[in-house]
């Protein structure tokens, strides 16, 4: 369901509740411009009163006039620094909040909105479209309350030297509002649609930067060079368009104030002929005073609009619901005994489910394996188990209590996942090692850690040692050493449930018998959850689950299936069968997808 548009004034009004807070300071500002356009009125008022002395046989007080004038301006002067200065550092606070809450929510959303949402529209929300409502909080609204109150004051002379006269602002006033509204809302739509464009751009360029070396094996630099190209060219044609809308909107907003001026200027030659010359030309040096802050109010109106459509993209994030946590359930260390009962799940919007009708228990200190193709289920499962998609069919239990009713927090505290894709941070190994709620970690145990993964093996001989900084994901390491600092953190992490996701699969063989040797030393006083296709890692779990199309088909020992000659016996044959077949994969999973009996 498409959702309603939200009015640009609720959106504006809840973007100034930010400025609540720093109410003292928008106060300050606020009497900074009001002197500010206060003098602005007194200079046409200052005009008056030197003609009407000119005229004068005397001149009398016409010495004081410069000193006057410059008091204006010094006047005029610190009203503009106090005014800009005060709204600059509510404006700078206000932008500092709504980006930390948008990075704070961010930490709060659930995975499915990551999954439904690329990198580079979430990076450019909180770059560009906080940028935007900078624009609006900070020159938009700082040229809003200025000129707003400079051309107050100019209307209020005018209306009081001649309020008849006047009234040709008050005849013009519907026009000019018909088209700003006109305006406001087709600007507010392109700068949508900029912004997108922007988060399209950025997300091509951080594909492009983080698989450069695929993009550079495959020749796909002209396809990339395209792509980009396309993204750019719209954000050309939108920003071309809402650079015609303005570039329009302001000779218009002119052409009708000039026609004011000059019918203006055509009755104050007939109905001011008893006033003094001073009053006749103060009076039009107001009139003409006036369009300026009137420009200036068009062009802010112009960053508020873009700012309003930055600000509604980042309040629909954080008007997101996060990852529901309705669980009370605390635990200090669970046993790590596992249940899946009747268990089944679907992904938003799939055609078919993941998951059916999965039942197993795992006893604590046990080790199952999962294997079979690819989709067949089991990362799924793994992301059950850490409550990443909610279920609803079914039931999966720790320690016989049922996974939502633990608190979130002290759930995932019970859980040490080790990932297929490994993540690490541009930080050091050691504080790679000890990430999150086990930067508390000593030195030692960092250390122990990092030996019992096998990891310490190449991290002596780093210059730097555990304090050697890894780059961008780990990138000044191999692929083998990248998993073992992952495996490191999760051994650090001491959880009584341990999920390996392809956990050695970017291991050369000897890292790998390392890895298998640190992994039976740990395994044994914890719940541990393998999912493997390379078989020779699972040989020694305690129940092997041979899963396919989010189904259990088999399960036992490994000695209990090869006796059984069934799926995977077959799969485990194939995959031990001459190293030099080029056949074997294809024919694995044609076996799994097949041969199921």
């Amino acid at each position: 369901m498409k959702k309603k548009p939200t009015a640009s004034t609720q959106i504006y009004k809840r973007l100034l509740t930010y400025v609540k807070p720093h109410r003292g300071l928008f106060a300050i500002s606020i009497i900074g411009f009001l002197m500010y356009s206060g003098t602005q009125t007194l200079f046409a008022a200052l005009i008056k009163h030197i003609i009407d002395t000119l005229q004068t046989e005397t001149r009398e007080g016409m010495n004081y006039l410069p000193l006057l004038f410059s008091g204006l301006i010094v006047v005029h002067g610190i009203g503009a620094y106090i005014g800009n200065y005060f709204l600059a550092k509510v404006s700078t606070n206000v932008v500092h909040t709504l980006r930390c809450q948008i990075f704070d929510q961010y930490t709060r959303l659930p995975t499915a909105y990551f999954d439904a949402n690329n990198s580079g529209y979430m990076i450019a929300k909180i770059t560009n479209n906080v940028g935007q409502v900078t624009q609006a909080t900070t020159d938009a609204l700082r040229s809003f309350v200025r000129e707003g109150f400079t051309a107050i004051g100019l209307l209020i002379y005018l209306f009081y030297v001649n309020w008849m006269l006047s009234l040709v602002f008050i005849a013009i006033a519907p026009i000019i509002a018909v088209l700003v509204r006109y305006v406001s809302k087709r600007l507010r739509g392109i700068s949508k649609r900029i912004q997108e464009s922007i988060g399209d751009m950025t997300h091509i360029t951080s594909e492009m930067v983080g698989g450069h070396r695929v993009v550079h094996s495959y020749g796909g630099e002209e396809y990339e060079r395209r792509r980009f190209l396309e993204s750019s060219l719209y954000n050309r044609s939108q920003s071309l368009k809402l650079a015609t809308t303005m570039a329009i909107h302001n000779p218009i907003m002119q052409f009708i104030l000039a026609i004011a001026l000059s019918f203006l200027m055509y009755l104050t030659l007939f109905l001011m002929k008893q006033a003094s010359v001073g009053e006749f030309v103060g009076y039009l040096t107001a009139a003409f005073l006036l369009p300026k802050p009137i420009r200036s109010l068009s062009d802010a109106n112009s960053e508020i609009q873009k700012g309003i459509a930055a600000a509604e993209s980042l309040f629909d994030i954080l008007d997101e619901p996060g990852e529901v946590d309705e669980g009370t359930y605390q635990a200090e260390r669970c046993k790590g005994a596992l249940e899946f009962k009747n268990l089944s799940f679907q992904y938003a919007g799939a055609n078919e489910p993941a998951l059916i009708d999965i039942n197993f228990k795992a006893e604590p200190g046990q080790t199952i394996a999962l294997v079979g193709t690819s989709g067949g289920g089991k990362s799924t499962l793994a992301n059950l188990i850490s409550r990443f998609y909610p279920h609803d069919t079914g039931q999966i239990l720790l320690d016989g209590v049922e996974i939502n009713t633990y608190q979130l927090a002290n759930l995932r505290k019970q859980l040490a996942l080790v990932n297929q894709k490994v993540t690490l941070f541009n930080d050091t190994i050691a504080n790679n090692i000890a990430y999150g709620a086990l930067a508390t970690a000593s030195r030692s145990e960092i250390t122990q850690a990092a030996a019992d993964a096998y990891a310490m093996e190449f991290i002596a001989k780093l210059d730097q040692g555990l304090d050697t900084e890894i780059g961008e994901n780990g990138v000044k390491l191999s692929g083998g050493q990248q998993q073992r600092l992952a495996l490191a953190r999760a051994l650090l992490k001491d959880a009584p449930i341990l999920i390996l996701d392809e956990a050695t699969s970017a291991l050369d063989t000897e890292s790998e018998r390392y890895i298998q040797a640190a992994l039976q030393k740990v395994m044994s006083n914890r719940t541990t959850l393998v999912i493997a296709h390379r078989l020779s890692t699972i040989e020694n779990a305690d129940v092997i689950l041979v899963m396919n199309h989010g189904r259990i088909v088999e399960r036992g020992s490994h000695q209990e299936l090869i006796a059984k000659n069934g799926v995977y016996a077959r799969l485990h044959s194939m995959q031990f069968k001459e190293q030099g077949s080029n056949s074997q994969p294809e024919a694995a999973i044609e076996l799994l997808n097949t041969g199921i009996a």
